[in-house]
């Protein structure tokens, strides 16, 4: 059985200096007999980016769905702004943008379509905001064709183009920069960075070595 160890360019288990937007207790995960994590503390607050990095296996992709509510086999606290999260779940779920590890779009759809049944859940978006978004991240030209027909890397950027669009004060990524080219990659790089510069926050799991202000780093494992 294995426990995970929390290590940080900034330790995310000090006490941070502004209120914490999300922040973790003692978290406790096992899985098939083996602890993925316990004792596990960490926070963020807004204007930062957490990274969470580990082996395959340790646990970082269960981590960032017990934090989206998608898993419930674990123990600890999840505070957002310091109240639990099943206090206020509805305020806690629209100021929050997952994307998981899979490209997470209709494959039949064209991206055009695949963003506005994205919106159709949250808010409205005009066909105009759309279709910038979209070629903000590369995919001018290729509103209208069926995602089937797109490249994996492409594929990619139909579900990336929702961070443009999204309200969502905290960003939860599993790998998001799978299949990304190297464009791709400074492109996310830049929407991250912005996003925090914005006063938001986001937590991603990733291999990759990020290039953001204010990094911080939480390994499992």
């Amino acid at each position: 059985m294995a426990s995970s160890v929390a290590s940080t360019n900034n330790d995310p288990n000090s006490v941070p200096t502004i209120p914490a937007l999300l922040d973790a207790r003692d978290l406790f995960c096992e899985r098939d007999d083996r602890i993925l994590f316990q004792a596990l503390n960490f926070s963020v607050t807004e204007g930062q980016v957490l990274q969470v990095k580990g082996s395959n296996g340790s646990g970082k992709t269960t981590l960032l769905r017990i934090l989206c509510g998608l898993n419930d086999a674990y123990r600890g606290t999840i505070r957002w702004y310091g109240r639990a999260i099943e206090s206020q779940a509805e305020e806690f779920y629209a100021a929050l943008l997952y994307m998981g590890h899979r490209v997470g779009v209709n494959k039949v759809l064209s991206p055009l379509e695949n963003l506005r049944w994205t919106c159709s859940l949250q808010q409205q978006v005009d066909t105009d905001e759309l279709m910038v978004a979209l070629a903000e991240v590369g995919l001018r030209g290729f509103e209208e064709s069926q995602c089937y027909t797109l490249s994996a890397g492409q594929q990619q950027r139909v579900s990336l183009a929702r961070l443009l669009i999204s309200n969502a004060k905290l960003w939860i990524l599993d790998e998001p920069f799978t299949t990304l080219d190297s464009l791709g990659v400074k492109q996310l790089e830049a929407l991250l960075r912005g996003h925090a510069d914005e006063g938001g926050a986001v937590i991603v799991t990733t291999h990759h070595q990020l290039k953001v202000a204010d990094l911080r780093e939480l390994t499992l494992g």
